[in-house]
């Protein structure tokens, strides 16, 4: 099963980058609270951006490096530059 990077937009415009397995759920998660504590209380989230890899350790490794960027360099990212 592939892992997924993915980069979703909260309702108050912030950014959050994380990693699944399964991204239809994740998804639906954060928009129901239950994903995680920094969404729990901004949904609805918006997928802007999702990247797939065949193993965890290489998907794990992409999100910290975007967690590193700033968010100038993700909307850069998201927007294919």
């Amino acid at each position: 099963m592939p892992w997924h990077v993915y980069i979703i937009q909260c309702r108050d415009n912030t950014l959050y980058t994380g990693i699944t397995n399964n991204l239809p759920d994740r998804i639906q998660r954060h928009n129901t609270g239950k994903a995680c504590r920094y969404t729990k209380c901004r949904h609805p989230v918006t997928l802007i951006h999702s990247e797939e890899y065949l193993a965890k350790p290489q998907a794990l490794s992409r999100e910290a490096q975007i967690k590193g960027l700033s968010r100038q360099k993700k909307l850069e990212l998201i927007q294919g530059k």
